[in-house]
């Protein structure tokens, strides 16, 4: 099988999980809003890809800055309203930290184009990219997690690692790209702009972010509690509902 029906079939595959975790844990109010929402970001990662703007170098303001400030915006959501409290609160914390197992998928896609000579070695496990170790790790940190084997900060501090390595990447991804190019590599970086790998820097990454952010957002509701009030139920490691003071 080629490898880009192989990565649309990977795609679809999360958008579909990410839409099953969404009707299974959030509450009766919060789905259609959810679905709404992830689905027109999954249109708009479509759009950038298929439109061929990020794989423009010549675009001015580079390209890029259509996934970065979405993202920041997206990110600054999930981090500071009561939506994402409510989100962040109805996921079980195991859940939001295994998800981000995709992440092995991903890397094993980026080895395979380095392989084809779409990719540089850089953005690989084989080079600097150690987010490989962030997927492996992340079933293990829930699974430990959920059975209490590991507390809250332990889990915030492997959250934490797990933002730091995605940011490597996608500093060092920027740095070599054809608008940016400040570093140079043995083969450009002729696949993360292009469909559908495209589908990475705008629907992975950020989706990659998204649940650090909400497990963060989740571990700090289970340490203090009163600080953050809102509207549901919250889950503690377990997957039990414990109620909060507003």
């Amino acid at each position: 099988m080629q490898l880009s029906p192989l990565f649309l079939s990977f795609v679809a595959a999360v958008v579909l999980a990410a839409a099953a975790a969404a009707l299974r844990y959030l509450p009766l109010g919060y789905r259609a809003r959810f679905i709404v929402g992830f689905g027109g970001w999954v249109v708009f990662a479509t759009v950038l890809g298929v439109s061929g703007i990020l794989a423009n170098p010549a675009l001015r303001p580079p390209a890029i800055l259509y996934v970065f400030i979405p993202t920041f915006v997206l990110v600054a959501f999930l981090a500071r309203s009561r939506a994402g409290a409510v989100i962040a609160s109805s996921i079980p914390v195991a859940v939001l930290m295994g998800a981000e197992s995709l992440r092995i998928i991903v890397e094993l896609f980026l080895e395979r184009l380095w392989h084809a000579g779409q990719l540089p070695k850089m953005l690989t496990f084989h080079g600097a990219n150690f987010d490989i170790l962030v997927g492996i790790s992340a079933p293990v940190v829930a699974v430990l997690y959920a059975r209490h084997a590991i507390d809250a900060r332990a889990a915030l501090v492997w959250n934490v690692v797990g933002i730091v390595s995605l940011a490597n990447v996608v500093v060092r991804n920027v740095l070599i790209s054809p608008a940016i190019h400040l570093i140079s590599t043995e083969v450009p970086n002729a696949a993360i702009g292009s469909f559908p790998y495209s589908f990475i820097p705008t629907l992975i990454v950020p989706l990659a972010l998204a649940l650090h952010v909400l497990a963060i957002r989740s571990l700090s509701i289970i340490r203090n509690p009163v600080r953050e009030p809102f509207d549901g139920p919250s889950r503690h490691p377990a997957g039990s509902i414990i109620c909060r003071a507003r």
